[in-house]
């Protein structure tokens, strides 16, 4: 529900305390605030929005990752990195779906991603060194 900005401004105004400024404004300047206000208002929620969804698809894959269901949970992980491709856990456990389903070039890339976007992260950074530590020996034995 998009809230009535027209009617709200008169009470964001006296909120903050500039009444005056806005009641002195000249008619057009009050009408360029309300579209101004509405994306403002707008902005905000439409991100937050894109986290939460990314987020529950993210705690799903989980679920249905522990019940052995890998091509679901790559398919949520996936789906979640879509929505919000800064969300640098959904990138981690990409990785570890595609490690767990032999996709070792799509697992490197998917951590390196979840690094770029949280290089501090100590759980993607442990994950990530596993995986090369493992995948490099796995490619060293190939070469012998």
């Amino acid at each position: 529900m998009v809230p009535d900005l027209v009617a709200m401004v008169p009470d964001l105004v006296a909120r903050s305390g500039g009444g005056a400024i806005v009641s002195e404004m000249p008619r057009v300047g009050r009408t360029l605030l309300v579209p101004v206000l509405l994306a403002w208002s707008l902005a905000g929620p439409a991100w937050a929005d894109a986290r939460s969804d990314a987020r529950q698809q993210v705690e799903f894959g989980i679920e249905v990752a522990q019940r052995g269901l890998w091509r679901e949970a790559l398919y949520r992980w996936e789906r979640a990195v879509e929505i919000d491709p800064t969300y640098a856990a959904a990138f981690n456990n990409l990785g570890i779906g595609y490690e767990r389903g032999g996709m070792f070039d799509e697992a490197r890339d998917a951590y390196e991603r979840a690094l770029e976007l949280e290089p501090d992260n100590p759980v993607i950074r442990q994950n990530y060194d596993l995986f090369r530590e493992i995948n490099d020996r796995a490619n060293l034995a190939e070469g012998l």
